[in-house]
């Protein structure tokens, strides 16, 4: 069984990140979720984003990489949307990292590092025709860059559809058959885990 540390999207640690995290719990995993909005949460990501803003995604990033100092280094980091950012940056640089999940973001790899480690698996997930996922330049070409120059380690799923965070039940991007089989892989990828 593995130990994830999972960090929230823009809207918060909603409802349904919780879920989410309930249904990695329920197949045997060890699931942290850190709340980086201290119980703060939004009904729309635009509202979200500018909490976020608020705050700053820098001391956002440095909160999320702080929290996982305190855990053992054989985590895997799992981040929805904002939450990739810390997720990514302690998966390619903390000493140990079993794995990383990417839910609808994806950094370039050069933002942590100057390349992916070696054996260390990652998967991401994105909607095909989801703005904030495909537009020119953004997650879907670092995530394709990503999987081009690590083969064996890296893996990229799209899904049909426009949504952003279509994971999150507790959310109006919902999308029931795309989240089933986000699971089924995220599942699948901490069992087949060394």
């Amino acid at each position: 069984m593995a130990e994830v540390v999972l960090y929230h999207h823009a809207q918060g640690l909603t409802e349904g990140v919780q879920a989410f995290a309930d249904e990695l719990r329920q197949a045997g995993h060890t699931v942290h979720t850190p709340d980086l909005y201290d119980g703060n949460t939004f009904d729309n990501l635009d509202d979200g984003i500018a909490y976020a803003k608020s705050i700053g995604f820098g001391k956002l990033l440095e909160a999320g990489v702080a929290y996982a100092q305190d855990l053992p280094e054989n985590v895997v980091y799992a981040g929805f949307s904002m939450g990739v950012m810390p997720a990514q940056q302690l998966t390619q640089t903390r000493p140990g990292a079993r794995g990383g999940l990417f839910f609808y973001s994806c950094l370039p790899v050069g933002e942590f590092s100057e390349t992916w480690p070696a054996g260390v698996p990652v998967q991401i997930h994105g909607m095909d025709e989801d703005p904030w996922f495909t537009e020119e330049d953004g997650d879907l070409t670092s995530a394709q860059a990503l999987v081009a120059a690590n083969p064996t380690d890296a893996e990229l799923f799209l899904y049909p559809g426009k949504s952003h965070l279509f994971a999150d039940n507790s959310l109006s991007d919902y999308d029931a058959p795309a989240a089933t089989l986000l699971t089924e892989r995220t599942l699948t990828f901490l069992a087949n885990l060394p």
